[in-house]
C-alpha cells in the first residue's frame, strides 16, 4: 500500500491573472530560447536480443494445465481485489517471461542450495548477488515491470532490475533454509537507483571496542593506608570545569560540522517520493536462528531494519508457496507493519494451502465450533477449495566455479559511498593480486584523498592488506603467515634503509623469537619472546660511520654501535641477586652496567658497573684486576660478598657477550636490508601463487597431468603390442625376415600344439603329484596318532585335529583343480588349434592341408 502522504490532495493555489504586454512576451521568448535542455543518456536496458529462446527448455515456452489453472485463480483473485480496493495499484501476479509466456511470480522462484559454503549465510548470498549482477532501472518507475525473467537467464546475462535481483536472492535464501519472501513495494530514490553516496561504507565503520571493567581487588583487613591527598579541591574543580568547557566547545564544533555535512549532502525533494516501485527481500525471524525480521536490498546487498525510512510501503509479497497482499495502512511507512502472515486481517493470502499458522481463536469462537458435524463440513469445504502451488518452471540454478570466483561483471565493480569509493576485482585479474581497494576522501566531492586500503590475494610474499595514509605518508603492510622472514606487519614511509620503520613478526615461526623491531636513522629496538636466554628487549644506538664508501654499503661498512641496552625476563632457576634484568654496553666509554632482578621481599635491586680497560699496558705488561674496576651496590652486603676473581670472570664473560651483541646488531641490520630487498623484488615481480587444485591456472599441475595421461596411453599401447603371442617362441627359431613356406607353417602348427599338449600334461602331473603328497602325509599323521593316542595331551590332540582339517581342505582343493583341469584341457587344445587356423600368418598356408 502506498504511503498516506501520496494520497493527500495538493493545496490549490490561485493566482490573480494579469494581462501580458508585447514587451513581456518578447522577454519571455528570449529567456526560453536561451535555456538549454540537457539530453538524458540512454538508460541501461535488458538485452532481449541476446537471449536465445530456441535453447530454452519447454517449461519456459508453455504452461502446464496446473499452471494455467493457477493463472485463472490469480485472475479471479485480481478481479476481486480490484473490486474491493479500487483505489489501489493492480497486483503484480503473472508477468511475462523471456519467451513472452505469462508465469505466476511464485513459480519463478526456484529454491536452490548452492554447493559453495560461502553462499550458505544470508550476508554472503546478498553480497554475491549484488556483485555478480548489474542493475537495470525499471522502464517505468511508477509500476512493476511487464517481464520477469528466470534466474538462469539473469545469471547468464548478468543484468536485471530490482525484481530480478530479489527473485534470485530469494531463491538462494530459501534454498539455504531462510524464511525469505520477495516484496513488491515502494522505496526512496536512493534505494531504487542504488545510490550509496549518502551511505557510509561498511568497511570504514570501526568495530566497537569492548571496554573491560577493571575488577577492584577486595580490601584487605590489614592493608596499609594510602597517603593523604594534599591536592587542592578548588584547583581540581576549576580544572574539571575547564575540561568540561573544552569538551562542550569540541562537541559544538562537531555538531556544526555534522549539520554542514548534512546540509551539503541533503537531497532535493523527490517529486515521485512514495510512488517509486521497488522490490526487495523480507527475511522473517525463526528459521536459521534469525532473531529479528529484517529487509535485504538485493541491489546493494545491505540489510535494513523494518523501521528504516528507505522503505515507504508494501503492496504484496510472495514466496515459492503462496502470495500475500498487504491490507495494513502504510501511513508511517513500514514501521508499524506486523509481519504475521497467518493473520488474514492484515495479510490477504491467495491460496488456502499456506504454511503460515492462523491466528488462535477466542474461547467464544471455540465454543461455537464444538459441533463435530460443523467441523467436518468446514474441513471438507476447505479441502475442496485448497490448491497447491505448481512447481517452479525455472531450471536448476547453477553457478560455475569460474563465475563464483569472477563474481563481478568482467571482473570489476566500482561503488561510490559517502566520501569513499570501493573498487572490487576478481582474483588473478590484476597481476599484483589486488582484489579490493577502498579510497576515503576528506570532502564530499571526493577530490582530496585521505586514506587508501588495498586488499590482496594469492601473493607470493603473503601480502594481505596495505594501508596508505595520504596525509602523513605512512604505509602499513599486513602479511599472512608464511612469509620467508615471518613478517607480520611492516610500517614505513620509505623503502630506503636506515629510515623510520616498524616491523612486527610471527615470533612463533622464528628461531630467535623476534616479535617486533623498531628502526630510526640512529637507533634500533627489538622485542623478543620465548627465548632460552630470556632476552626480552634490545636497544641499539648507532654512531656515525668511520669512513664513507661509495654506495654506503652496510655489509662492508656497518654503523658502529655506541650503546647497547638489553633486558631479560626473570629466570626462575637463578636467584634474583644473580639474575641480570638489564645490561648496558657503553662501547665508547668502555663501561658495562648491570642491574639485577629485584627480590620479592626487597624494594630495590643489586647493581654493578664494570670499567673495561685494555688487558696490557703500554710496556706489554698484563694488567691485573683491581677493585676500582668494579663499582657495586649490594642490597644485602652481609649475605655474600663477591670476590675479585668472580668480578674478573664476570667482566671477561661480559666482554664476550658484548662482542656477541655487536655481531647480533650487525646481523639485524643485514636482515633489515635483506627484507627490504626481498619486498622490493616481490613488488616488482608480482608473483602470484596458484593452488595445486586450480588445474586451469596451475601450469605445473597441468603439465604433470598431461604427462601422466601420455605415459598411461603409451603403457596401454605397449601392453596391446606385447600381448601373449603363442607363435613368438617358434618364429624366433626361423631366420629373421624369411618368408614362411607351407611345410614350415605346418611344422610350426604341430610344434605349437605338441608343446601346448605337453604343458597341459605337465600341469596335470604336477597337480596329481601334490595331491598324492598331501594324501600320504595325512595318512602318516593318522598312523602316528593311532600309535600315540593314549599318551597325547589335550593340546596335542587339538593340534592334530587342526592339521587334519587343513590337510583335508588342501586335498579337496587339489582334487577340484585336477578334475577341472581334465575337463578344460581338451577344450583349450581345440581352441588353440582353431586360433592357429585363423592366424593371419598361417591361415593362407594351411588352406592346402585343410
Amino acid at each position: 500500500m502506498r504511503p498516506a502522504e501520496v494520497w493527500k490532495e495538493e493545496a490549490s493555489i490561485t493566482q490573480e491573472e494579469t494581462p501580458m504586454t508585447q514587451e513581456m512576451l518578447r522577454d519571455l521568448e528570449k529567456k526560453l530560447s536561451e535555456m538549454e535542455i540537457p539530453t538524458p543518456a540512454d538508460p541501461l536496458t535488458f538485452p532481449k536480443d541476446t537471449i536465445d529462446i530456441s535453447m530454452l527448455p519447454p517449461s519456459y515456452k508453455t504452461n502446464t494445465p496446473k499452471e494455467e489453472l493457477m493463472l485463472q485463480v490469480a485472475d479471479n483473485f485480481s478481479r476481486q481485489y480490484s473490486h474491493l480496493c479500487p483505489d489501489r495499484m493492480p497486483l503484480f501476479l503473472h508477468p511475462l517471461n523471456e519467451c513472452e509466456v505469462p508465469k505466476f511470480v511464485s513459480t519463478t522462484i526456484r529454491p536452490t542450495l548452492m554447493p559453495y559454503p560461502d553462499l550458505y549465510n544470508w550476508d554472503s548470498c546478498a553480497q554475491f548477488v549484488s556483485d555478480f549482477l548489474t542493475m537495470v532501472p525499471l522502464p517505468d518507475p511508477l509500476k512493476p515491470p511487464d517481464h520477469l525473467y528466470s534466474s538462469t537467464t539473469v545469471l547468464k546475462c548478468q543484468k536485471g532490475n530490482c525484481f530480478d535481483f530479489s527473485t534470485l536472492l530469494c531463491s538462494m535464501l530459501i534454498g539455504s533454509g531462510y524464511d525469505a519472501y520477495c516484496v513488491n513495494g515502494y522505496g526512496s530514490w536512493d534505494l531504487c537507483h542504488m545510490d550509496l553516496t549518502r551511505e557510509v561504507c561498511p568497511l570504514t565503520v570501526k568495530p566497537k571496542e569492548k571496554v573491560k571493567k577493571e575488577e577492584k581487588p577486595p580490601p584487605k583487613k590489614y592493608a596499609i593506608k594510602p597517603p593523604r591527598d594534599l591536592t587542592s579541591r578548588f584547583e581540581q574543580e576549576q580544572e574539571a570545569k575547564r575540561q568540561e568547557e573544552i569538551r562542550a566547545h569540541e562537541e559544538k564544533l562537531r555538531r556544526e560540522a555534522e549539520e554542514r555535512l548534512l546540509e551539503a549532502s541533503k537531497m532535493k525533494p523527490d517529486p515521485l517520493h512514495g510512488l517509486r516501485v521497488h522490490s526487495w527481500v523480507l527475511v522473517l525471524s525463526g528459521k536459521r536462528e534469525v532473531p529479528e525480521t529484517f529487509f535485504i536490498d538485493a541491489l546493494s546487498g545491505r540489510s535494513y531494519s523494518t523501521q528504516d525510512d528507505h522503505f515507504l510501503g508494501i503492496e504484496s509479497l510472495w514466496n515459492h508457496k503462496n502470495y500475500w497482499v498487504n491490507m495494513q495502512d502504510c501511513w508511517n511507512y513500514c514501521k508499524d507493519l506486523v509481519f504475521d502472515l497467518g493473520d488474514p486481517v492484515r495479510w490477504e493470502y491467495m491460496l488456502l494451502g499456506t504454511d503460515k499458522p492462523y491466528l488462535s481463536l477466542t474461547e467464544e469462537d471455540d465454543d461455537d465450533l464444538n459441533d463435530e458435524d460443523d467441523v467436518e463440513a468446514l474441513g471438507k469445504e476447505d479441502e475442496d477449495k485448497s490448491f497447491d502451488m505448481p512447481p517452479s518452471w525455472v531450471q536448476q540454478i547453477e553457478i560455475t566455479p569460474e563465475e563464483f570466483e569472477t563474481r563481478c561483471p568482467k571482473g570489476k565493480k566500482v561503488l561510490h559511498y559517502q566520501r569513499a569509493q570501493l573498487e572490487k576485482w576478481a582474483p588473478y585479474l590484476n597481476p599484483n593480486g589486488l582484489v579490493c581497494r577502498l579510497t576515503t576522501y576528506e570532502d564530499l566531492e571526493c577530490t582530496k584523498e585521505l586514506e587508501i586500503k588495498e586488499w590482496y590475494q594469492n601473493r607470493g610474499d603473503m601480502l594481505e592488506l596495505r594501508h596508505i595514509n595520504k596525509s602523513t605518508g605512512l604505509i602499513i603492510d599486513y602479511f599472512k603467515p608464511g612469509h620467508p622472514q615471518a613478517l607480520r606487519v611492516h610500517t614505513y614511509k620509505s623503502m630506503e634503509p636506515e629510515m623510520d620503520r616498524v616491523m612486527e613478526f610471527y615470533e612463533v615461526a622464528r628461531v630467535d623469537g623476534l616479535k617486533k623491531r623498531e628502526e630510526t636513522p640512529n637507533t634500533m629496538t627489538e622485542y623478543y619472546q620465548g627465548r632460552p636466554d630470556f632476552l626480552a628487549y634490545r636497544h641499539i644506538i648507532f654512531g656515525p660511520r668511520v669512513k664513507k664508501l661509495p654506495g654506503n654499503s652496510t655489509d662492508s661498512n656497518p654503523r658502529p654501535p655506541v650503546k647497547i641496552t638489553e633486558r631479560f625476563y626473570r629466570n626462575p632457576e637463578k636467584p634474583a641477586d644473580d639474575d641480570v634484568a638489564e645490561r648496558v654496553f657503553l662501547t665508547t666509554e668502555e663501561r658495562i652496567q648491570l642491574r639485577y632482578h629485584c627480590r620479592s621481599d626487597h624494594i630495590t635491586a643489586n647493581k654493578r658497573e664494570f670499567l673495561r680497560r685494555t688487558e696490557v699496558d703500554s710496556k706489554g705488561n698484563k694488567i691485573i684486576m683491581t677493585p676500582d674496576m668494579c663499582i657495586s651496590f649490594e642490597v644485602e652486603p652481609m649475605e655474600h660478598t663477591k670476590k675479585l676473581l668472580y668480578q674478573y670472570e664476570t667482566m671477561m664473560q661480559l666482554k664476550n657477550e658484548e662482542k656477541l651483541s655487536k655481531h647480533q646488531a650487525w646481523e639485524s641490520e643485514l636482515e633489515v636490508l635483506e627484507i627490504l630487498k626481498l619486498l622490493q623484488e616481490e613488488e616488482e615481480a608480482h608473483t602470484l601463487t596458484i593452488s595445486i587444485y586450480d588445474t586451469k591456472r596451475n601450469e605445473k599441475s597441468k603439465e604433470y597431468r598431461e604427462a601422466m595421461e601420455r605415459v598411461m596411453h603409451e603403457e596401454h599401447l605397449r601392453q596391446m603390442e606385447t600381448q601373449l603371442d603363442y607363435l613368438a617362441p617358434f618364429l624366433a627359431q626361423l631366420p629373421p625376415g624369411e618368408k614362411l613356406t607351407r611345410w614350415q607353417a605346418m611344422r610350426l602348427k604341430e610344434e605349437c600344439l605338441s608343446d601346448f599338449k605337453q604343458r597341459l600334461i605337465d600341469k596335470a602331473n604336477l597337480i596329481q603329484a601334490r595331491f598324492e603328497k598331501e594324501t600320504q602325509e595325512l595318512q602318516k599323521k593318522q598312523q602316528w596318532y593311532q600309535e600315540n593316542q593314549v599318551a597325547l595331551s589335550p593340546e596335542d590332540e587339538d593340534l592334530y585335529l587342526s592339521y587334519c582339517s587343513q590337510a583335508m581342505f588342501r586335498i579337496r582343493i587339489l582334487e577340484q583343480r585336477l578334475n577341472r583341469h581334465k575337463e578344460l584341457a581338451p577344450l583349450k587344445y581345440l581352441a588353440l588349434e582353431e586360433k592357429l587356423h585363423k592366424d593371419p600368418r598361417l591361415a593362407e598356408l594351411l588352406k592346402v592341408f585343410g
